[in-house]
């Protein structure tokens, strides 16, 4: 955990990321968002590089978070970790918006790799590693030399995290938004249109998977957006 900015009557915004990544990866987003004075807070994920550890993990630690939180939140999730977010925030009274960044905003019943039609082993065992060209599906309009930097500080992902089903869906009970970065390589737009239709509101980026890395600052003005206008 680390906090930056303290700014009253504003959400604490918790960062959480995707898979594979680690709370590195919004540094440039976060230092976007202090020099707007806003509060910020991130985590590590245990499925990203613990191939025991699984939604239900993941979701444990968010909770710890929140917890430890005062006032008003807004959950930004990021790919993958939309999943434990929507668990999590079921369970947390503090969460006055969840937004889903390219994320995936489940159903109960569903896993992250049965969204995507493919086939769940009953027992999930060993890790994933990430995808074959992580620069080009996951950093496309980074600049090489970051995207390379980003690429490097990958770790694999407990294939557990991708085969569990979602328990509880805090997003029926939450205000929700969906961001859908349109250029994404990741997770194809057309399916992020198709979970955009369970969030209350939708916007949209002209990017690729990892906008908080490729345009910080129009990624912190639309969630900035997001949350004054959730908590007014």
């Amino acid at each position: 955990m680390t906090v930056k900015n303290v700014q009253p009557n504003r959400p604490t915004l918790l960062l959480v990321h995707g898979a594979w990544h680690g709370s590195w990866c919004w540094d440039p987003l976060r230092a976007a968002l202090d020099a707007d004075s806003w509060t910020t807070r991130v985590l590590d994920l245990p499925s990203a590089g613990d191939e025991s550890a699984g939604i239900h993990e993941d979701t444990q630690v968010v909770l710890r978070e929140l917890s430890a939180i005062e006032g008003p939140v807004v959950v930004v999730a990021h790919s993958y970790g939309g999943v434990p977010v929507t668990q999590a925030v079921a369970q947390a009274p503090n969460v006055v918006h969840v937004v889903y960044l390219a994320a995936y905003q489940l159903e109960v019943g569903e896993s992250l790799l049965g969204f995507h039609g493919a086939a769940v082993a009953a027992e999930p065992r060993g890790v994933t590693p990430p995808l074959g060209d992580p620069v080009r599906a996951l950093y496309g309009d980074v600049p090489q030399v970051f995207a390379e930097a980003a690429a490097a500080r990958l770790v694999p992902q407990s294939v557990k995290s991708f085969s569990e089903p979602v328990t509880r869906a805090g997003w029926h009970t939450v205000p929700s938004t969906y961001v859908v970065c349109e250029l994404d390589q990741a997770v194809p737009s057309a399916s992020q249109e198709d979970m955009a239709s369970r969030a209350d509101a939708v916007h949209r980026l002209p990017s690729h998977h990892s906008p908080f890395l490729s345009m910080p600052v129009e990624c912190a003005t639309l969630l900035t957006k997001i949350a004054l206008e959730a908590t007014s």
